[in-house]
C-alpha cells in the first residue's frame, strides 16, 4: 500500500518498496548487523540478503494516518550485544526514513533471525 501525500502544488506517492529500501539499506550500514534475512523462513535455514535484496527482509505497514510501522528481519554479528545493536538500528532507521520521506515512523520492530560471524 503506497502512501499518498498532497500539498498545494500536487500529489506525492511513496511506494512501500521505496520505504523498505531506505530502511533496509540504512539498517545494513549499522554496526553489529551482518545483513538482512527473508521475512519468512520455512525450514529454519536463514539466508543472508545483501545489496538489492535487502527489501525482502523488511515489511512496511502504513496506518490510516500515514504512520509507518517497519519490521526488520536481521542477522546480527556474533559477539555483539543484541539489545544495543537493535536500539541503534531502530533509532537510525526511524531517523532516516522520517528525514527522507517526511512520514512519521510509529514503530520499528527488530526480528533477530540469527547470528553469524562477520566475514570481511
Amino acid at each position: 500500500m503506497a502512501v499518498y501525500l498532497e500539498n498545494e502544488i500536487g500529489k506525492i506517492i511513496i511506494e512501500d518498496q521505496t520505504i523498505a529500501k531506505i530502511a533496509g539499506m540504512t539498517a545494513t550500514e549499522c554496526y553489529g548487523l551482518v545483513g538482512m534475512a527473508p521475512s519468512s523462513t520455512t525450514d529454519g535455514l536463514v539466508e543472508l540478503l545483501k545489496g538489492e535484496n535487502v527489501t525482502k527482509g523488511v515489511k512496511v505497514h502504513v496506518e490510516e494516518d500515514s504512520n509507518l510501522i517497519i519490521d526488520l528481519y536481521v542477522i546480527m554479528q556474533f559477539g555483539t550485544k543484541i539489545s544495543a545493536v537493535a536500539k541503534n538500528v531502530i533509532e537510525t532507521v526511524k531517523y532516516n526514513v522520517e528525514t527522507y520521506t517526511g512520514l512519521p515512523v510509529f514503530k520499528v520492530n527488530i526480528h533477530v533471525q540469527g547470528v553469524r560471524i562477520q566475514n570481511n
